[in-house]
């Protein structure tokens, strides 16, 4: 005789599903998806407007991991962490309060694993040289990660609005 499946059991299956299905998705900034083989793994393409610049967005993809590749190699819930980024000016120039320190600030992450794996993307205003620097990296809280990838956009010559008195305190 066939015992039949816990209520217990069926429900963890399905938030586990739900879990898997909700990694590393965002697709309010989707602009585009495309297949990049036969198991269905996919390359995303986000659009991110800066949160603080105005005039700035940036153009963000990342690899989605289909089912049969979670099936055939496991680690159900992650996805690489691989990301590519490139920024442009969209608009009028208008920075806002952004953090002018070497360090800059975190504009966007996004969750790559259940837990712990996610890419950001960071700015950095370069003053020296007129400059706005966006990295995208992936961060996991114990084991860094060097993948990354930068794009900038030049302010030189650009009829640039700065939060007042930024560069005037003498």
């Amino acid at each position: 005789m066939r015992k039949s499946k816990s209520p217990i059991r069926i429900s963890a299956a399905v938030l586990g599903l739900f879990l898997l299905l909700s990694c590393g998705r965002d697709s309010e900034n989707e602009v585009g998806e495309f297949k990049n083989d036969f198991v269905g793994n996919e390359i995303k393409v986000q659009a991110l407007a800066d949160p603080k610049v105005d005039g700035v967005t940036c153009h963000l993809t990342h690899f989605d991991r289909g089912f049969w590749d979670r099936v055939s190699k496991g680690n159900w819930f992650e996805d690489p962490s691989n990301a590519s980024i490139a920024c442009r000016q969209t608009g009028p120039l208008k920075i806002g309060d952004i953090d002018f320190g070497n360090d800059g600030e975190e504009v966007f992450s996004q969750r790559m694993s259940l837990v712990f794996k996610s890419i950001a993307v960071r700015r950095i205003f370069d003053e020296a040289n007129n400059t706005l620097i966006y990295v995208v990296y992936s961060r996991r809280p114990i084991e860094g990660s060097a993948k990354m990838a930068i794009s900038t956009i030049s302010l030189y010559d650009q009829d640039v609005v700065f939060p007042q008195d930024q560069f005037n305190a003498e």
